[in-house]
This record gives structure tokens, C-alpha cells and sequence, in this order.
């Protein structure tokens, strides 16, 4: 499903565990690292594309994670003239994304990047939550920082409310 401009309709997802650390997901046989994503079938919402897509690339689905936030707008990003299949009809310049922010409320066990025959991602790692702005490939990086961006007031509310491990208070010693 390809609009009139181009752009192929499409979910991103950003997984924040409750430190604010994002799940950060390498792709199957590569080392180029991504948030999971995919695209919207016909007659699918955006917000159904997106469970869907939380399952097939990383074995989640509703009941382990609850929705934060998603963005106001379809937000673009256009391929690389080397990645755009010209002999396909119509053609396909790039992406347009809705994009989701979740909460994994569920154990870290949970994920499963194996749930189908033709895994999209064979890792994951949580990382901070600026790291994947700088680290994802060029093309993609305008869109990552306008969702990063968007998605941060939440994402830091988030921290504030998550209770911090207790210390023992340090020694001092009296002056005297």
C-alpha cells in the first residue's frame, strides 16, 4: 500500500523500560541496528499495525506493555535512491510513520525475536535514551530525533516516578 506521494504507511515503535532505557534492535544477519517498525496493511489502524508488529518482530503483545504516547503527526523519511525499487509499480520513494511509545510492563523474558519464520531482528539491548539518534543509519536519523523529541517529556516523567533504590547514608566523621 503505497500512497499518491509515494510514501509506504508505516509503525514505529519505541519500547521504554521504567530507567528510560529504550529496547534498541539489530537486524536479522546485519549490524545496522533499528526500533522495530513495519508496515500498515489495508483496512489495519495504525495503532493495530503496531500490536502486530510488536509481535511478529519481538514476540510481545497488549498485555505486556502499556501505550505512553504517539506522535501528533505521519512524520517522512525518503530512502536512499540505491534502496528504492525502481521496477516495482507503484513505486516506493520512502516511509511515512505513525509512531508509538510503550512501556514494557512485563518481564525482560518475554521478548522473542523468533516468533516467525523470517525473523526481522536476531538482538536487542536496552540503551539510553538519546543513543539510537546518533547511532541509526542517516536516512532515518531526521525522523528518530523528531520522535525522540516528541517522546521525551514523557519518557523523563516516567524516571521521575519510577521509586530510586534506597542507599545507606555515607559515614562522616564528626569534626572536633
Amino acid at each position: 500500500m503505497i500512497d499518491d506521494d509515494g510514501y509506504r504507511p508505516n509503525v514505529g515503535i519505541v519500547i521504554c523500560n521504567r530507567q528510560g532505557q529504550v529496547m534498541w534492535a539489530r537486524r536479522f544477519g546485519q549490524h545496522s541496528w533499528q526500533f522495530p517498525q513495519g508496515g500498515i496493511n489495508a483496512g489495519e489502524t495504525a495503532e493495530q499495525a503496531m500490536y502486530r508488529e510488536l509481535f511478529e518482530e519481538v514476540g510481545l503483545s497488549r498485555k505486556d506493555v502499556r501505550i505512553l504516547a504517539s506522535t501528533r503527526n505521519w512524520l517522512r523519511y525518503k530512502l536512499p535512491k540505491r534502496l528504492v525499487r525502481w521496477d516495482t509499480k507503484p513505486v516506493c520513494i520512502g516511509q511515512k510513520q505513525k509512531w508509538f511509545l510503550l512501556q514494557l510492563v512485563s518481564s525482560d523474558a518475554e521478548i522473542n525475536m523468533q516468533t516467525s519464520s523470517t525473523p526481522e531482528f536476531d538482538g536487542w539491548r536496552w540503551v539510553s535514551y538519546w543513543y539510537p539518534v546518533r547511532q541509526v543509519v542517516s536516512f532515518k536519523r531526521d525522523v528518530y530525533r523528531r520522535v525522540m523529541k516528541e517522546f521525551a517529556s514523557v519518557v523523563m516523567a516516567l524516571q521521575e516516578s519510577t521509586p530510586k533504590p534506597q542507599s545507606a547514608p555515607a559515614y562522616r566523621r564528626k569534626r572536633g
